[in-house]
């Protein structure tokens, strides 16, 4: 059985005094949890702070995003190995609102990938159609094409140590939810993609998450799904009691 995974994504949200405040609260409401995998993921400014204060606790740290190369002149970017370095252990990769602001393309999520995995960060790869894709009933021809080139030319090895989050663009920040079976739809042609890419012992391993408002309330009716192994949440991640009661509610 695959083990749940709830990540928190802050994005541009958080000084370094309120992230250390949301963590303190996190641990102080979690630290009982260990059925389900807990990380959060502060901007940059906050991350070596709030891994000090991660130090021996069951929550782990992530970033929102990273450059593929090791270093160099590349202003305003951060290394796979500078993450490493300030505790780190997750990186999401591709999230959506990088792909519609930031350039990122399946090419540059594919180098990000690789370049994660080699300096030892689980990538949390985000994929997901937009709202104009799903109307026009897209939805799955984008997620395979998002992850056979995300995914191109990873070796077996390399992709077993990658998460995807399923995030139906449509429904992040907006309210809305994609249902759980549409959700489980996804996660399932996601599945059976990884299993004709790879195959189905490493399809059947890879963690899957849903993402796209995601609410204490709802969480259960997507964790019980066959597919669905967690969530990527978003703005309920920026306040103690709702992050820390969609864990509790992930415990199946």
């Amino acid at each position: 059985m695959r083990r749940p995974i709830i990540a928190g994504n802050w994005k541009m949200n958080k000084t370094i005094d309120e992230a250390a405040e949301l963590v303190v609260g996190l641990k102080r409401q979690l630290y009982t949890i260990s059925e389900v995998d807990i990380v959060v993921c502060p901007p940059f400014t906050a991350l070596s702070q709030v891994s000090k204060l991660l130090i021996d606790s069951n929550i782990s740290l992530g970033a929102q995003d990273m450059h593929w190369e090791e270093e160099g002149a590349y202003t305003g970017e951060v290394s796979a190995g500078m993450l490493k370095n300030v505790g780190c252990r997750y990186v999401i990769i591709g999230h959506s609102e990088r792909r519609q602001y930031f350039g990122e393309t399946n090419e540059t999520v594919n180098k990000k990938i690789k370049t994660a995995i080699c300096n030892g960060l689980i990538p949390i790869v985000c994929v997901g159609e937009r709202l104009e894709e799903q109307d026009k009933g897209l939805t799955l021809e984008v997620i395979r094409e998002q992850i056979e080139n995300g995914l191109k030319k990873l070796s077996r090895e390399e992709v077993s140590h990658i998460i995807i989050a399923y995030e139906p663009v449509w429904a992040i920040g907006t309210g809305r939810n994609a249902t759980a079976q549409q959700a489980q739809e996804a996660q399932h042609f996601i599945r059976e993609l990884l299993g004709k890419l790879y195959d189905t012992e490493i399809a059947s391993r890879i963690r899957l998450q849903y993402g796209g408002s995601v609410k204490p309330e709802i969480i259960a009716q997507f964790i019980v799904q066959e597919d669905i192994d967690g969530a990527l949440v978003g703005g309920a991640s920026l306040d103690v009691d709702s992050f820390a009661q969609i864990v509790k509610n992930a415990i199946l």
